[in-house]
């Protein structure tokens, strides 16, 4: 059984930081791209940032030079730095990760629950 769970998150000023992490446990073989997603209300759930195995990282244009993604594939985490945020970045932050399972042979896409960030005065 693998487990995605976040953590971090809550409310913050405008130009203030957060910091969200997740962790991904189980019977776990191997992760390949780990990634951010959000979802506004009324709104498509939408890429913020994804990094892969090599760390090669990949940005939203509404987020590029203010957010950060890093991950540690011994702890099979990720981790994203929010800095300079918006009020536009309010959303449900939802971590993805594509994962190998113990006695499988291909990877699947598993999701965190999600946690809220609200940007506001």
């Amino acid at each position: 059984q693998v487990q995605v769970v976040e953590s971090g998150g809550g409310l913050v000023q405008p130009g203030g930081s957060l910091r969200l992490s997740c962790a991904a446990s189980g019977n776990i073989v191997k992760i390949y791209t780990m990634g951010w997603y959000r979802q506004a209300p009324g709104k498509l759930r939408e890429l913020v940032a994804t990094v892969t195995r090599g760390a090669s990282p990949n940005y939203a244009d509404s987020v590029k030079g203010r957010f950060t993604i890093s991950r540690d594939n011994a702890k099979n985490t990720v981790t994203l730095q929010m800095d300079s945020l918006k009020p536009e970045d309010t959303a449900v932050y939802y971590c993805n990760a594509n994962i190998v399972p113990r006695l499988a042979s291909s990877s699947y896409s598993y999701w965190g629950q999600g946690t809220q960030v609200t940007v506001s005065s």
